[in-house]
């Protein structure tokens, strides 16, 4: 009788280690089908999904504190590219300036205003010149705010019978500020200064 009461015992202790490791294995793989659900959930938001000439086209989004270096050196490119880039169309000048003063302050606007004063965009109009800017290089130091940035570029002033190339070098800050259609970027250029405008090279037509 003894050998069968052991028998039974020992045969519970198997079903209950079993058992024990049935409900071992089954607590992990919900543990580890709850983990890879909630990454892959969060994968998912971080993902956006953009229709471009009738395909989807999928972008990541981002901290933005990850992508402030190469957002400022853009804002500060896109500002330059619409203050500087003028032709002899009153609607164009006006069109471009209204899109550069949306990305900076006052100080960007007393520029133009003084260059208006001076009679420097009845001059394009009337002499038929186009201007354009290339923007070299932009140094932004992003280790203090407000963001100090130097911005180096080249002109080049279209005539009709010479083209002008000059070197543009501007200075400033930026500050942050809230994102809109007008300034994607959600940054604000302060106290902006150009500190060196000089010609390179004339070239006759």
């Amino acid at each position: 009788m003894f050998p069968k009461v052991k028998s039974i015992e020992r045969s519970f202790q198997y079903i209950r280690f079993f058992t024990l490791v049935v409900i071992v294995a089954s607590l992990s793989l919900c543990g580890f089908s709850l983990y890879k659900s909630f990454l892959l959930a969060n994968t998912t938001q971080n993902r956006i999904y953009v229709l471009v000439n009738g395909k989807v086209l999928e972008a990541v989004s981002s901290d933005k504190k990850e992508n402030i270096p190469v957002e400022a050196r853009d804002h500060v490119k896109m500002f330059h590219y619409y203050f500087f880039t003028l032709d002899p169309d009153e609607k164009i000048i006006k069109t471009n300036i209204t899109r550069a003063l949306y990305l900076a302050d006052g100080s960007a606007k007393q520029q133009y205003v003084n260059l208006k004063e001076q009679g420097y965009y009845a001059s394009i109009i009337s002499g038929n010149i186009s201007q354009e800017i290339e923007v070299d290089s932009t140094a932004v130091n992003t280790s203090t705010y407000p963001y100090y940035f130097r911005c180096y570029a080249s002109q080049r002033i279209i005539r009709s019978s010479s083209i002008v190339t000059r070197s543009l070098v501007t200075e400033g800050y930026l500050r942050n500020t809230g994102r809109s259609d007008n300034n994607s970027h959600g940054f604000l250029i302060e106290r902006w200064a150009i500190i060196e405008n000089r010609d390179l090279n004339i070239t006759n037509r």
